[in-house]
């Protein structure tokens, strides 16, 4: 689902909001959630799962295209764990498609 989808399925849902205030509101709602992870903070929503950052050490890596050893710095790569409601909900409906 891309953003655009979500926010055409909330103005179908809630027809009293109009599209910028739900464009806004999911605009607003990831924007933190970016800057939450980006300040190195941990996000949690019940039911749903959690948001983190698992860190990656310095490692050798190869250029693929000339086969130089090069090294790829240390990095912090962004990280979903899905909840157990979440995961049961899936595991229901996707043995049904």
């Amino acid at each position: 689902m891309t953003r655009s989808e979500l926010i055409a399925q909330l103005a179908a849902k809630f027809p009293q909001l109009t599209n910028s205030d739900i464009d806004m509101a999911v605009r607003t709602i990831l924007d933190e959630m970016s800057r939450t992870l980006a300040r190195g903070n941990r996000i949690e929503i019940r039911g749903f799962g959690s948001f983190g950052l698992n860190h990656r050490p310095p490692r050798k890596g190869r250029n693929p295209k000339s086969g130089v050893n090069v090294m790829v710095p240390a990095k912090y790569v962004p990280h979903f764990k899905t909840g157990k409601e979440l995961r049961e909900r899936v595991d229901a409906t996707a043995g049904s498609v």
